[in-house]
């Protein structure tokens, strides 16, 4: 079996998880990448969406993240996100409150249609760890 990647994944005022995984998948501005150990160097440009780690013990820790950057080399992942969140550290119904008002201050608007995305984020990883 191959050596695990370390990943650690930080938002400006903490690190949101750090440790070892089998697979990382993420978003990038060219679409989702899957990351496993082994993988050529990568710099990507993260948009808002979810971003999945599954440990060698096969558990599965999913953050919801706004922005910021990927990088890859030496099995070793980075994510530096603009600002990130632990599903479980996520209120799922306040999460699909926000998501709710978001959608209802129109969507023809730029910045209520990126804090649509990132609500739909947060909704996406609660349901996807769930």
């Amino acid at each position: 079996m191959a050596e695990p990647l370390h990943v650690e994944l930080v938002a400006p005022d903490r690190t949101v998880w750090s440790g070892e995984a089998t697979t990382v998948i993420a978003r990038t501005s060219d679409g989702d990448i899957g990351i496993l150990p082994g993988h050529a160097p990568v710099l990507g440009l993260l948009v808002d969406g979810v971003v999945e780690v599954r440990t060698p013990e096969s558990e599965i820790y999913v953050a919801a993240v706004q922005g910021g950057f990927l990088s890859v080399a030496n099995d070793r992942v980075s994510i530096l996100a603009e600002y990130a969140e632990m599903s479980h550290e996520i209120d799922l119904e306040a999460a699909r409150q926000e998501l709710e008002r978001a959608r209802a201050a129109g969507e023809n608007d730029q910045e209520a249609l990126e804090h649509v995305r990132r609500a739909e984020a947060r909704v996406r990883a609660v349901e996807m760890a769930s």
